[in-house]
């Protein structure tokens, strides 16, 4: 698997879309194949100030800036294939998994931007 990503980050918001893909299937569409065939899901996050103008913004790559009254409204989004049968039913391992996976994913971005807890 291989990782399509892009990000985008100003003053006022910061977004990050990601999609794994196929390598062999990428490296086919590279080469002049068809792309019809290759399943892209792209998942993503994006995090905004909660829109308070009272507040100082939020979104910062410099320490002196930040500030603990900002606020930011964070926003991701998750696509999976769990079954390729379009009548199949989600079962609670697809589920559980499902939930690992954002769960994980939020902590991760949590971590990256030393966010803490409460």
């Amino acid at each position: 698997m291989w990782i399509l990503q892009d990000s985008c980050t100003n003053a006022y918001e910061s977004m990050v879309v990601y999609a794994p893909v196929d390598i062999s299937g990428m490296q086919a569409v590279m080469t002049g194949c068809d792309s019809s065939n290759l399943a892209i899901l792209p998942s993503g996050f994006s995090i905004l100030p909660d829109g308070l103008e009272t507040r100082p913004l939020v979104i910062t790559s410099r320490q002196e800036e930040k500030s603990t009254e900002g606020g930011s409204l964070f926003t991701m989004a998750i696509q999976t294939l769990t079954n390729t049968s379009p009548t199949a039913k989600l079962t609670m391992e697809s589920v559980e998994s499902v939930n690992t996976l954002i769960s994980c994913t939020l902590r991760n971005i949590r971590t990256s931007l030393q966010c803490e807890d409460g």
